[in-house]
């Protein structure tokens, strides 16, 4: 087969085999390439020993036990070219990593030990043809030991040998499998999916970040809900994610409420329909975890209503948990806890001015429409319509709201010009007048110009002499 692939990668091709050393390209880049797509993860494999590869390449340096060397990408910013060892794997002690590498001789012996068969393929180079747009043409041979192009065909996840055994020796392959399904719209094959739900609580063993990073690789995908979905019936979601499971069988439908699901459902359909309309995969965990906090709130009245009064508040702080948990920085923690905490915001025609602007300061301006695709989210997922003329109405306001201050600091003065012009020192004198001015703002009592404020602040002052 023809295939092209950047200079960079074909320079590197040609310094092993004029060595005399075997080299072949692995992983997601044969994939990609069967696939038709453009591919930047070149990885190799190679029957070269570290120290030996070292000597052939000069910028290249050794990262780890497992006979990985990495050449900087000479771009910078994309991944650099990985080139690992042929190796065997013994013992797996702790479900995450070998507790023995031993250096292999034949190609066989690498892919072995590799998690699916899509990922178990690799191309043997043959020869080199032309160079086209910065390219270079190969001819190729496809190295195919357990079908995995068949696999790719029929767009299915399948574990290379006993599935058991290759989820006992990187329990993160059980979030991997469905990770690669959600970004591919692949099936995983029935015996592979079986052994997920097997080997489910074996995920504990991994890594609290490395379980974060896969979780959001899944909801980043273009199969968010089937990627969840696939969570929930192979039993990793009870493990990753157990306050959701609780969601599911919790029942809104009564008398006052428009809710046709239960809250399990109704959360991963409207993370569905979230997921058409942003891409961030913390607006699609804030909405998939959104009423999280029902399960805990539910009350059911003698007439039959349902209430859920809190549920928001709850659920901010469960949310909170879950980011503390799974180990998400600061910032992606305050960003997940606003979007639940504040998702149930009023879209009464009647509220005032003030308080949009209130709604505005809660939420932040920069997270305003993260909070509306949520909204809409949480609508298409119940079964409403995709917007309200009140919920058009309250967009409008907002638009309205965004040309007001929302504090002291986007006045059209500070406190420098309060102690220039009044003649003050540092101190909560100036601290004062400009609250004191804002307010008057606020109220819509003067503009924000900056020689109207500057006349108040006279004013006030004079005011209090």
């Amino acid at each position: 087969m023809l295939v092209k692939v950047p200079r960079k990668v074909s320079e590197i091709i040609k310094i092993f085999q004029s060595k005399g050393f075997e080299i072949y390209i692995v992983g997601g880049a044969v994939r990609d390439i069967i696939m038709g797509k453009d591919t930047y993860d070149w990885d190799f494999t190679t029957n070269a020993e570290p120290d030996e590869m070292l000597k052939i390449l000069p910028h290249a340096h050794y990262t780890n036990d497992y006979g990985t060397v990495v050449i900087p990408n000479e771009k910078g910013k994309e991944r650099p070219y990985e080139i690992t060892t042929f190796r065997s794997e013994f013992g797996y002690s702790d479900t995450r990593r070998p507790d023995k590498v031993v250096w292999g001789k034949t190609l066989d012996d690498d892919v072995k030990r590799r998690d699916f068969t899509i990922n178990a393929l690799a191309l043997k180079i043959a020869k080199k043809l032309q160079a086209t747009d910065g390219l270079i043409s190969i001819d190729c041979q496809l190295i195919d030991l357990f079908n995995g192009r068949k696999d790719l065909e029929h767009k299915l996840i399948r574990a290379v040998g006993d599935p058991n055994e290759r989820f006992s020796e990187d329990a993160l392959r059980l979030m991997r499998a469905i990770r690669i399904a959600s970004e591919l719209g692949f099936l995983i094959e029935d015996n592979t999916f079986k052994a997920i739900k097997t080997n489910a609580p074996l995920i504990h063993k991994i890594s609290k970040e490395r379980v974060r990073d896969e979780f959001l690789k899944i909801l980043s995908s273009p199969h968010p809900y089937e990627g969840i979905m696939l969570l929930k019936n192979s039993s990793l979601l009870q493990e990753i994610l157990p306050e959701m499971e609780k969601t599911f069988g919790v029942e809104q439908k009564s008398p006052e409420r428009h809710h046709i699901y239960d809250v399990g459902t109704h959360s991963m359909l409207s993370l569905k329909f979230v997921a058409q309309r942003n891409s961030d995969p913390i607006v699609r965990l804030a909405t998939l975890i959104h009423d999280i906090g029902k399960p805990t709130s539910y009350k059911k009245l003698e007439s039959g209503v349902i209430t859920f009064y809190n549920h928001e508040i709850i659920g901010a702080n469960i949310a909170k948990r879950i980011a503390d948990r799974l180990r998400f920085s600061k910032k992606q923690k305050e960003f997940l806890y606003t979007l639940v905490r504040w998702h149930q915001f009023s879209l009464d025609e009647r509220q005032t001015d003030s308080a949009i602007r209130r709604f505005i300061r809660n939420v932040r301006l920069e997270n305003i429409t993260n909070i509306i695709d949520l909204r809409v989210g949480d609508r298409l997922g119940g079964g409403a319509r995709e917007t309200s003329w009140r919920l058009e109405e309250f967009k409008k306001r907002l638009i309205e709201a965004q040309k007001q201050p929302f504090s002291v600091r986007d006045l059209k003065i500070d406190g420098y010009d309060v102690m220039k012009i009044l003649k003050l020192k540092p101190g909560p004198e100036v601290g004062k007048i400009l609250n004191e001015i804002f307010k008057e703002v606020q109220d819509n009592k003067i503009e924000n110009k900056r020689e109207i404020l500057l006349q108040k602040m006279k004013k006030i002052t004079a005011g209090n002499d």
